[in-house]
């Protein structure tokens, strides 16, 4: 457990740029599950040109190596996390951009301090990944349990196979740097979190969202249905929008970069 007042430096957290456009945004950016704040390398330094960006590692990152399956055994944990390193940094009202599970730590934590968030730009988010009778979240039971047996019985093999699925086959350098980070998290942190990942449900946490949201899809995104993002924006109750980015896969940002980071400055804009 690390003390709050040195949460920033342990989560290896960084703020640069602070270019004059923008009027002056902050852009907090937040990756998402196995991976660390490199995934971040081709938008950070883009929009460092007009806005001040944080980027920082969760505690699973290989890079921090400070994962407690029971204390982060849901998002909350996650959340009170942002929600005092934004503090600690004193960082302004923000544009918080979270990718895949970081989208719905930011919604809980705009929930907990809205204050801290101007607008949510979520990418690849999912408030629960588990089928039910009446809703899509694009895994049945069976299919996850297959995940966590997977990541037990050959965690490198499955990381390999992993970010295959989920980057267009097309882009592998991308697939292997996913690789390459999944297996720097190690198996320690990958099964608990998963656990937490794929058998969560924060669809109760939609309604109460209320600060302005972006949500950020992929035309063939095998972890995260077209269904869902319709789902999300027909719950949250802050004006929100579905945008649909033309590439393969989970990881926009690292996939088609330059259409990502050209949303990302539509919404600094305001359209």
């Amino acid at each position: 457990m690390v003390s709050k007042r040195g949460l920033a430096a342990a989560m290896n957290c960084r703020i640069y740029g602070g270019g004059g456009g923008g009027g002056g945004e902050t852009v907090v950016l937040a990756h998402g599950y196995g991976t660390d704040q490199s995934v971040w390398d081709k938008v950070g330094p883009r929009l460092a040109a007009r806005s001040r960006v944080v980027v920082f590692d969760w505690c699973f990152a290989g890079s921090v190596g400070l994962y407690d399956a029971q204390r982060y055994g849901s998002y909350d944990a996650f959340a009170d996390d942002l929600i005092a390193v934004m503090d600690e940094l004193k960082v302004p009202p923000a544009v918080f951009v979270g990718h895949s599970m970081a989208g719905m730590i930011g919604c809980i934590a705009s929930v907990k301090r809205p204050d801290l968030f101007r607008r949510l730009v979520l990418v690849g988010p999912s408030p629960r990944l588990a089928n039910t009778e009446d809703y899509e979240g694009g895994f049945d039971m069976s299919g996850i349990e297959k995940i966590f047996s997977s990541i037990e019985s050959d965690f490198d093999q499955w990381s390999s196979t992993f970010a295959s699925l989920v980057i267009d086959s097309s882009d592998q350098i991308s697939i292997q740097l996913l690789a390459n980070l999944l297996k720097r998290m190690g198996r320690r942190a990958a099964l608990p979190l998963a656990k937490t990942v794929f058998l969560g449900d924060y669809r109760g946490v939609l309604e109460n969202v209320t600060t302005a949201c972006h949500i950020i899809h992929t035309r063939g995104d095998i972890i995260v249905p077209d269904s869902v993002p319709s789902y999300m924006k027909s719950k949250i109750k802050g004006d929100c929008e579905v945008l649909v980015i033309d590439t393969q896969g989970h990881f926009p940002q690292l996939t088609n970069h330059e259409q990502f980071i050209e949303i990302i400055d539509r919404i600094l804009d305001g359209y």
